[in-house]
Protein backbone atom coordinates (compact mmCIF):
# COMPACT_ATOMS: atom_id res chain seq x y z
CA UNK A 1 0.00 0.00 0.00
CA UNK A 2 1.10 3.42 -0.55
CA UNK A 3 -0.85 5.55 2.33
CA UNK A 4 -0.95 9.17 2.95
CA UNK A 5 -2.27 12.09 5.04
CA UNK A 6 -3.76 15.11 3.46
CA UNK A 7 -5.32 18.17 4.26
CA UNK A 8 -4.34 21.67 6.19
CA UNK A 9 -1.17 21.27 8.56
CA UNK A 10 -1.91 19.75 11.43
CA UNK A 11 -5.28 18.51 10.90
CA UNK A 12 -4.53 16.01 8.41
CA UNK A 13 -6.47 13.05 7.49
CA UNK A 14 -5.88 9.61 6.28
CA UNK A 15 -5.87 8.24 3.01
CA UNK A 16 -4.14 6.12 0.04
CA UNK A 17 -2.95 5.81 -3.71
CA UNK A 18 -5.00 3.71 -6.05
CA UNK A 19 -3.51 1.01 -8.34
CA UNK A 20 -4.53 4.14 -11.01
CA UNK A 21 -2.21 6.78 -9.00
CA UNK A 22 -5.84 8.65 -7.77
CA UNK A 23 -5.35 9.93 -3.83
CA UNK A 24 -8.11 8.76 -2.25
CA UNK A 25 -9.87 9.43 1.83
CA UNK A 26 -9.40 6.83 3.90
CA UNK A 27 -10.80 8.69 7.51
CA UNK A 28 -13.98 6.95 7.88
CA UNK A 29 -11.82 3.93 8.53
CA UNK A 30 -8.97 4.92 10.54
CA UNK A 31 -8.44 8.35 12.41
CA UNK A 32 -4.79 8.68 11.11
CA UNK A 33 -1.69 6.69 9.99
CA UNK A 34 -0.25 6.74 13.10
CA UNK A 35 0.21 4.98 16.25
CA UNK A 36 -1.50 1.89 16.12
CA UNK A 37 -2.90 1.62 12.51
CA UNK A 38 1.21 1.30 11.82
CA UNK A 39 0.87 -2.17 13.27
CA UNK A 40 1.39 -5.36 11.00
CA UNK A 41 -2.75 -6.22 11.58
CA UNK A 42 -3.86 -2.88 11.18
CA UNK A 43 -1.84 -2.41 8.20
CA UNK A 44 -3.55 -6.07 6.72
CA UNK A 45 -6.86 -4.15 7.55
CA UNK A 46 -6.49 -1.79 5.19
CA UNK A 47 -5.62 -4.33 2.87
CA UNK A 48 -8.82 -5.43 3.11
CA UNK A 49 -10.29 -2.37 2.08
CA UNK A 50 -11.63 -2.14 -1.91
CA UNK A 51 -10.09 1.33 -2.39
CA UNK A 52 -12.63 1.77 -5.21
CA UNK A 53 -15.57 2.06 -2.75
CA UNK A 54 -13.15 5.54 -1.04
CA UNK A 55 -14.16 9.11 -1.60
CA UNK A 56 -11.16 10.47 -4.34
CA UNK A 57 -9.34 13.63 -3.46
CA UNK A 58 -9.76 16.63 -5.22
CA UNK A 59 -6.99 17.60 -7.76
CA UNK A 60 -4.28 19.91 -5.88
CA UNK A 61 -4.68 18.47 -2.38
CA UNK A 62 -2.12 19.26 -0.15
CA UNK A 63 -0.08 15.97 0.97
CA UNK A 64 1.01 16.28 5.07
CA UNK A 65 4.00 13.97 6.30
CA UNK A 66 3.54 10.68 5.31
CA UNK A 67 2.77 9.61 9.48
CA UNK A 68 1.50 11.30 12.17
CA UNK A 69 1.83 11.42 15.60
CA UNK A 70 5.57 10.97 15.31
CA UNK A 71 7.41 11.50 18.76
CA UNK A 72 11.18 10.62 17.72
CA UNK A 73 13.77 10.86 14.59
CA UNK A 74 16.80 9.92 14.39
CA UNK A 75 19.17 10.21 11.27
CA UNK A 76 22.38 8.83 10.79
CA UNK A 77 25.04 10.46 9.50
CA UNK A 78 28.04 9.88 6.42
CA UNK A 79 26.10 6.53 6.43
CA UNK A 80 26.58 6.34 2.16
CA UNK A 81 30.57 4.80 1.55
CA UNK A 82 30.74 7.70 -1.51
CA UNK A 83 28.95 10.82 0.30
CA UNK A 84 32.02 9.54 2.89
CA UNK A 85 34.53 10.02 0.46
CA UNK A 86 32.77 13.03 -0.88
CA UNK A 87 33.63 15.25 2.89
CA UNK A 88 36.72 13.50 3.08
CA UNK A 89 35.50 11.50 6.12
CA UNK A 90 36.73 8.10 7.55
CA UNK A 91 34.09 5.37 7.15
CA UNK A 92 32.20 5.27 10.40
CA UNK A 93 32.87 1.72 12.33
CA UNK A 94 29.99 2.17 14.03
CA UNK A 95 26.45 4.23 12.87
CA UNK A 96 26.21 8.06 13.49
CA UNK A 97 23.32 8.97 15.07
CA UNK A 98 21.50 12.33 15.64
CA UNK A 99 18.57 13.63 16.30
CA UNK A 100 15.85 16.01 14.02
CA UNK A 101 12.84 17.70 15.74
CA UNK A 102 9.79 16.06 14.89
CA UNK A 103 8.69 19.56 14.99
CA UNK A 104 10.93 19.75 11.45
CA UNK A 105 8.40 17.45 9.33
CA UNK A 106 6.44 19.02 6.78
CA UNK A 107 4.94 17.80 3.71
CA UNK A 108 7.04 16.58 0.99
CA UNK A 109 5.53 19.64 -1.41
CA UNK A 110 5.51 22.35 1.39
CA UNK A 111 8.25 25.00 1.10
CA UNK A 112 11.17 24.91 2.88
CA UNK A 113 12.00 27.63 5.08
CA UNK A 114 15.63 29.47 5.32
CA UNK A 115 16.06 29.91 8.91
CA UNK A 116 17.07 33.27 10.54
CA UNK A 117 20.61 34.24 10.01
CA UNK A 118 21.17 31.05 7.71
CA UNK A 119 23.85 31.14 5.21
CA UNK A 120 24.67 27.48 4.22
CA UNK A 121 21.23 25.78 4.11
CA UNK A 122 21.80 22.09 2.11
CA UNK A 123 19.73 19.64 0.96
CA UNK A 124 19.73 15.92 1.23
CA UNK A 125 18.06 12.95 -0.41
CA UNK A 126 17.60 10.13 2.21
CA UNK A 127 15.37 6.62 2.36
CA UNK A 128 13.62 7.16 5.50
CA UNK A 129 11.93 4.35 7.22
CA UNK A 130 9.06 4.02 9.87
CA UNK A 131 8.39 2.46 12.97
CA UNK A 132 5.18 0.17 13.27
CA UNK A 133 6.05 -1.61 16.29
CA UNK A 134 7.94 -1.10 19.63
CA UNK A 135 11.26 -2.17 18.84
CA UNK A 136 13.99 -2.33 21.95
CA UNK A 137 17.33 -4.52 21.66
CA UNK A 138 16.07 -6.56 18.18
CA UNK A 139 18.42 -8.26 16.49
CA UNK A 140 18.78 -7.70 12.50
CA UNK A 141 17.68 -10.60 11.33
CA UNK A 142 14.14 -9.42 12.91
CA UNK A 143 14.17 -5.91 12.82
CA UNK A 144 12.21 -5.52 9.36
CA UNK A 145 9.33 -7.66 11.35
CA UNK A 146 8.68 -3.77 13.10
CA UNK A 147 9.29 -1.20 9.75
CA UNK A 148 5.75 -0.27 8.73
CA UNK A 149 7.17 1.11 5.35
CA UNK A 150 9.27 3.56 3.64
CA UNK A 151 9.25 6.80 2.53
CA UNK A 152 11.25 9.68 1.09
CA UNK A 153 12.97 12.52 3.51
CA UNK A 154 14.50 15.98 2.70
CA UNK A 155 17.11 15.86 5.39
CA UNK A 156 17.47 19.67 5.29
CA UNK A 157 20.60 20.78 6.98
CA UNK A 158 22.05 24.46 8.01
CA UNK A 159 26.12 23.68 8.26
CA UNK A 160 27.06 26.36 9.88
CA UNK A 161 24.42 26.07 12.60
CA UNK A 162 25.10 21.96 12.25
CA UNK A 163 29.19 22.41 12.07
CA UNK A 164 31.04 25.96 13.26
CA UNK A 165 28.83 26.59 16.24
CA UNK A 166 29.41 24.14 18.40
CA UNK A 167 28.13 21.34 20.53
CA UNK A 168 26.13 18.77 18.15
CA UNK A 169 24.77 17.88 14.67
CA UNK A 170 21.11 18.54 15.89
CA UNK A 171 21.58 22.54 16.06
CA UNK A 172 22.11 22.38 11.93
CA UNK A 173 19.15 19.99 11.35
CA UNK A 174 15.65 20.87 13.54
CA UNK A 175 14.71 23.90 11.76
CA UNK A 176 11.10 24.40 10.92
CA UNK A 177 10.31 22.50 7.67
CA UNK A 178 13.80 20.74 7.24
CA UNK A 179 12.45 17.04 7.09
CA UNK A 180 9.68 17.01 4.58
CA UNK A 181 8.49 13.64 4.58
CA UNK A 182 6.31 11.71 1.95
CA UNK A 183 4.61 11.81 -0.68
CA UNK A 184 3.94 8.52 0.43
CA UNK A 185 4.40 5.62 3.36
CA UNK A 186 4.86 2.77 1.10
CA UNK A 187 4.43 -0.60 3.10
CA UNK A 188 7.58 -3.12 2.76
CA UNK A 189 5.45 -5.32 0.49
CA UNK A 190 5.26 -2.92 -2.12
CA UNK A 191 9.27 -2.43 -2.21
CA UNK A 192 11.34 -5.20 -3.78
CA UNK A 193 14.90 -4.63 -2.42
CA UNK A 194 15.65 -2.07 0.37
CA UNK A 195 19.26 -1.75 -0.34
CA UNK A 196 18.69 -1.71 -4.49
CA UNK A 197 17.02 1.86 -4.59
CA UNK A 198 17.79 4.58 -7.23
CA UNK A 199 18.17 8.26 -5.19
CA UNK A 200 18.14 11.56 -7.22
CA UNK A 201 17.73 15.19 -6.19
CA UNK A 202 17.61 17.71 -8.71
CA UNK A 203 18.11 21.69 -7.83
CA UNK A 204 16.27 24.04 -10.29
CA UNK A 205 16.30 21.32 -13.21
CA UNK A 206 20.14 20.68 -12.10
CA UNK A 207 21.10 17.33 -11.19
CA UNK A 208 22.91 17.21 -7.89
CA UNK A 209 22.66 13.74 -6.15
CA UNK A 210 22.72 10.58 -8.09
CA UNK A 211 22.73 7.56 -5.87
CA UNK A 212 21.58 4.40 -4.24
CA UNK A 213 20.92 2.75 -1.15
CA UNK A 214 23.69 -0.09 -2.48
CA UNK A 215 26.10 1.80 -1.14
CA UNK A 216 24.69 2.49 2.32
CA UNK A 217 27.07 0.98 4.49
CA UNK A 218 24.70 0.06 7.28
CA UNK A 219 21.64 -1.50 5.68
CA UNK A 220 17.90 -0.62 7.21
CA UNK A 221 18.28 -3.40 9.25
CA UNK A 222 21.12 -2.95 11.15
CA UNK A 223 20.24 0.56 11.72
CA UNK A 224 16.99 -0.47 12.87
CA UNK A 225 18.21 -3.03 15.08
CA UNK A 226 21.48 -0.64 16.34
CA UNK A 227 18.95 2.16 17.05
CA UNK A 228 16.91 -0.28 19.47
CA UNK A 229 19.73 -1.05 21.61
CA UNK A 230 20.13 2.59 22.24
CA UNK A 231 16.63 3.79 22.71
CA UNK A 232 12.70 2.41 22.29
CA UNK A 233 11.30 2.63 19.41
CA UNK A 234 7.92 3.44 18.69
CA UNK A 235 5.28 3.50 16.26
CA UNK A 236 5.40 5.99 14.26
CA UNK A 237 9.10 6.82 15.31
CA UNK A 238 11.44 7.84 12.10
CA UNK A 239 14.66 6.81 11.13
CA UNK A 240 16.38 8.23 8.12
CA UNK A 241 18.82 6.21 7.35
CA UNK A 242 22.03 8.80 5.24
CA UNK A 243 22.55 10.54 2.01
CA UNK A 244 24.97 9.80 -1.42
CA UNK A 245 26.99 12.34 -2.84
CA UNK A 246 26.30 15.78 -4.03
CA UNK A 247 25.55 17.53 -1.32
CA UNK A 248 25.83 21.59 -1.27
CA UNK A 249 28.65 21.29 1.16
CA UNK A 250 30.74 18.77 -1.12
CA UNK A 251 30.28 21.13 -3.98
CA UNK A 252 33.97 22.94 -5.15
CA UNK A 253 32.66 25.63 -4.42
CA UNK A 254 30.35 24.86 -1.89
CA UNK A 255 27.06 25.44 -3.06
CA UNK A 256 23.96 26.65 -0.85
CA UNK A 257 20.45 27.34 -1.28
CA UNK A 258 19.09 30.57 -1.67
CA UNK A 259 14.99 31.86 -1.98
CA UNK A 260 13.15 31.01 -4.91
CA UNK A 261 15.38 27.32 -5.65
CA UNK A 262 13.09 24.37 -6.07
CA UNK A 263 14.07 20.98 -5.05
CA UNK A 264 12.95 17.51 -6.86
CA UNK A 265 13.51 14.30 -5.02
CA UNK A 266 12.59 11.26 -6.10
CA UNK A 267 13.21 7.51 -5.21
CA UNK A 268 12.38 4.11 -6.90
CA UNK A 269 9.07 3.16 -6.27
CA UNK A 270 8.18 5.75 -3.36
CA UNK A 271 6.54 8.67 -5.06
CA UNK A 272 8.66 12.42 -5.73
CA UNK A 273 8.91 15.38 -3.60
CA UNK A 274 9.19 19.14 -5.07
CA UNK A 275 9.98 22.24 -2.59
CA UNK A 276 10.39 25.49 -3.41
CA UNK A 277 12.84 27.83 -0.74
CA UNK A 278 11.62 30.59 0.74
CA UNK A 279 13.88 33.02 3.20
CA UNK A 280 12.01 33.36 6.82
CA UNK A 281 11.53 37.01 6.24
CA UNK A 282 9.77 36.29 3.14
CA UNK A 283 7.85 33.62 4.99
CA UNK A 284 6.87 35.53 8.20
CA UNK A 285 5.63 38.42 5.56
CA UNK A 286 3.48 36.25 3.80
CA UNK A 287 2.01 34.87 6.83
CA UNK A 288 1.41 38.55 8.23
CA UNK A 289 -0.97 39.65 5.11
CA UNK A 290 -2.49 35.73 5.07
CA UNK A 291 -1.24 34.71 2.01
CA UNK A 292 -0.90 30.98 0.87
CA UNK A 293 1.53 29.44 2.49
CA UNK A 294 1.45 25.82 1.06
Amino acid sequence: MKLIRHGTAGDEKPGLVDSTGKLRDLSGSVRDIAGPCLSRQALDRLRMIDPLTLPVLPAGTRLGPCVGGTRNVVAIGLNFSDHAAETGAAVPAEPILFNKAPSCLSGPNDPVILPKGSAKTDWEIELAVVIGARASYVHANEALDYVAGACIMNDVSEREFQMERGGTWTKGKGCPTFGPLGPWLVTLDEIPNLKKLSMSLDLNGTRMQTGSTATMIFDVAQLVAYVSHFMMLEPGDVITTGTPPGVGLGKKPPRYLKSGDEMVLRIDGLGEQRQTVIAFDDWTAKVAAGEPTN
